[in-house]
């Protein structure tokens, strides 16, 4: 659009300081042209001489001529053709020596009338000289040249030209707000889209896109958009009552077959290793089925949001794991001072429970495991950091998928679901867990919440 008004404003701007100065220029020529009438019979000094001859035409044309510098400010002569001046006002001023004047009166003693001056735009401030033959018999006896300043041109095309400016602005005004509009109108459904997108990967699946407004694609596309949401939310369905059912279901198996071997034990003499090791993979085994049942819980459960003092309820775990921590001479920490948060309580403390059971057991003796409560803005955090071994920045990427476990942490008991089943308890409630290095060695947990109540 800006493109299309310069090309249409500046050949207009150049045009209206064409007309502008061509109408000076035809004054002018009129000027010269009643000049000329004067001084068609006006009597010639004799050539060479000096002395004036009493005319009466002469004198009226001098007069008229200084009238016209007066009144105008702009020079005016008539020149024989050997340029001595006949009248003149100022009576100064002769014929140029060089330049457009000179040209002008060259051409205008050969027949003819001056060319049109070249264009005065409003930065310069060249004159306009004019210059007509005076013809008496059809021959050319003088020359009538006129010089005008051009400031009141100059001044008439600047006008114009903000004119033109104003108008140029005020149409591309109108066309961004135009633009805006339309711009608007295209990406409000590109917005919404985006917020729901973003709305479902941080959990919350029930999210759909409200289908108004709109070029008709993008109304189309929040349809497929919505369908695909339906259908992966049923598959997410499926599989966690699949998972749930499946745990559920194997648990009574196990279960019966653990008694099973606690009888076939008392057949065996006491402290047989095939049958403490049987042993101890089916506990494993049932410890892995009671976490599947809890990750599937945890995300298909609704969150019970209410205010909670994220401190009192952080101190509360840290007293709780701290005969833990003591047993394994591991000094527990904790700052906890008072801040509110919107959370389930009940969610929010297995996850502070999954992340401090993890943080102790990674934590050799002697070292420490910090709790910290903060509030910052819109959000309150737990940070939980460790003297473990950490991780390294590959194993930081995959922290909390289902079953992962370090490398280096395959001997240390624990299923790999603990810290899915706290991250699926926190996005619930609209929160979320990060993990980073803790200097100069560890792993550092920061467990988020929101301090704004939820939208109805």
């Amino acid at each position: 659009m800006a493109a299309v008004l310069l090309a249409l404003g500046i050949p207009l701007a150049v045009s209206l300081a064409a007309a502008e100065q061509q109408k000076v220029v035809v004054d002018r020529i009129d000027d010269t042209a009643r000049f000329a009438a004067l001084a068609q019979y006006v009597t010639e000094r004799p050539s060479g001489s000096r002395v004036d001859i009493p005319d009466e035409r002469r004198d009226t044309l001098q007069k008229e001529l200084e009238r016209y510098h007066d009144v105008y400010g702009i020079r005016a002569g008539v020149y024989d053709r050997n340029e001595n001046p006949m009248a003149n006002a100022p009576q100064t001023w002769l014929v140029p020596e060089e330049g457009e004047g000179r040209d002008a009166f060259v051409e205008a003693r050969l027949g003819r009338r001056s060319h049109d001056p070249e264009q005065v735009w409003p930065w310069q401030r060249n004159r306009l000289v004019v210059a007509s033959p005076v013809i008496r018999d059809g021959d050319v006896v003088a020359v009538v040249v006129t010089d005008s300043p051009t400031g009141q041109m100059r001044s008439e095309i600047q006008h114009g030209w903000l004119v033109i400016a104003a108008g140029l602005l005020a149409a591309m005004l109108l066309a961004v707000g135009a633009a805006l509009r339309l711009t608007g109108w295209v990406l409000r459904p590109v917005r919404v889209l985006d917020t729901t997108t973003h709305a479902i990967a941080s959990g919350r699946l029930k999210s759909r896109v409200a289908v108004a407004g709109g070029p008709p694609e993008l109304r189309r596309l929040a349809r497929s958009f919505n369908e695909m949401a339906d259908n992966v939310q049923d598959v997410l369905e499926q599989q966690r009552a699949f998972v749930a059912d499946a745990s559920h279901q194997l648990r009574n198996p196990l279960a019966a077959l653990l008694l099973r071997i606690d009888l076939l034990a008392l057949e065996l003499p006491e402290g047989n290793k095939e049958i403490a090791s049987v042993r101890t993979e089916g506990k494993r085994l049932g410890q892995v089925l009671d976490d599947l049942l809890d990750l599937a819980l945890a995300e298909h459960a609704e969150a019970d949001l209410r205010l909670t003092d994220i401190g009192e309820l952080a101190a509360e775990r840290v007293a709780a794991w701290g005969p833990v921590a003591d047993s394994k001479g591991v000094r527990l920490l904790g700052t906890c001072p008072p801040t509110t948060a919107w959370a389930d309580p009940v969610a929010l403390s297995s996850a502070l429970d999954a992340v401090i059971d993890n943080a102790v057991k990674f934590t050799p003796e002697g070292q420490a495991v910090g709790v910290e409560v903060a509030s910052n803005g819109e959000v309150s955090t737990v940070v939980v950091t460790d003297g473990g071994p950490g991780l390294s920045d590959e194993e930081l990427g995959r922290i909390g998928d289902r079953f992962w476990r370090s490398p280096g942490h395959q001997n240390i008991k624990g299923s790999g679901l603990g810290l899915s089943i706290s991250r699926a308890l926190l996005a619930a409630g609209g929160g979320s867990i990060a993990y980073a290095h803790h200097e100069p060695h560890g792993l550092k947990v920061t467990v988020t919440v929101p301090r704004t109540g939820p939208t109805s």
